[in-house]
């Protein structure tokens, strides 16, 4: 398969079911503070489609919302390309980059159409498909297609943690109490560090994401409360570190 042209050649070969392989991490020829960043732009992408979308997910009165995982794979890939001025399109597929960037952008249009039934059903108001739980799934597609090559996790500080499988491990932890959350460090800068996990060195970067006012509505005042989706509110403000994409590259 030739790397042509996004619509054409790509999305024909995603909606195909066709699944790319990811080679093992032997071999790193790019940089991997560039394959992190640009697995962590794609999905805030994806899932800033699922946000947009809310209200038409959410109207009680509509059956099929036209959102299927083509169409939000080809919005993802224009907010992608508005926000880092790149074409997913222009990365090699035989590079590292490219493998993981096509497998991050088949496992959106995966939890896309895996959930059609909820997406789509008339009738029910809030259906709970929202952009967190949206990215936890693609986030899951995602590492079944990468073979223990990479990992993407949107994590938080231990206490903001709605889903245990989110909770930040050791290594996160630290980095969000010593890093991210000190009064010092610059607003949005991402922290990065070669470590270990479970014998096997890795490049990990932090990427660290603030509440907007939309987030507030459930995360927000008054502290306790219970929110649309059945949790109390942690009575954030706007600005607070609200969550982290944490991105693994093992070696």
């Amino acid at each position: 398969m030739t790397w042509v042209g996004f619509k054409p050649v790509m999305l024909a070969a995603l909606l195909s079911g066709a699944i790319f392989s990811i080679s093992p991490a032997s071999a790193v020829t790019d940089d991997d503070a560039t394959i992190a960043k640009s697995l962590a732009d794609m999905l805030r992408a994806a899932r800033q489609v699922i946000s947009n979308n809310q209200g038409r997910i959410n109207d009680p009165n509509l059956g099929d919302k036209g959102l299927n995982g083509r169409v939000v794979l080809e919005q993802a890939v224009e907010v992608y390309k508005k926000n880092t001025g790149t074409d997913p399109a222009g990365v090699d597929p035989a590079s590292r980059h490219g493998r993981l960037l096509r497998a991050q952008m088949e496992a959106v249009v995966e939890a896309t159409d895996a959930n059609q039934a909820t997406i789509n059903a008339k009738g029910v108001g809030f259906k709970g498909f929202i952009p967190a739980v949206f990215a936890r799934l693609v986030n899951e597609a995602f590492e079944n297609r990468a073979k223990n090559d990479a990992q993407v996790k949107v994590t938080a500080p231990e206490q903001l943690v709605r889903n245990r499988k989110a909770r930040p491990d050791a290594w996160e932890t630290d980095v969000i109490r010593s890093k991210l959350l000190q009064p010092d460090w610059p607003r949005g800068q991402a922290y990065s560090a070669e470590t270990r996990i479970n014998d096997r060195q890795a490049f990990r970067m932090m990427m660290p994401e603030y509440y907007a006012a939309s987030c507030l509505s459930c995360h927000g005042s008054p502290k306790g409360e219970t929110d649309i989706t059945g949790y109390p509110k942690e009575g954030g403000k706007e600005g607070d570190l609200g969550a982290v994409i944490s991105v693994t590259l093992f070696k």
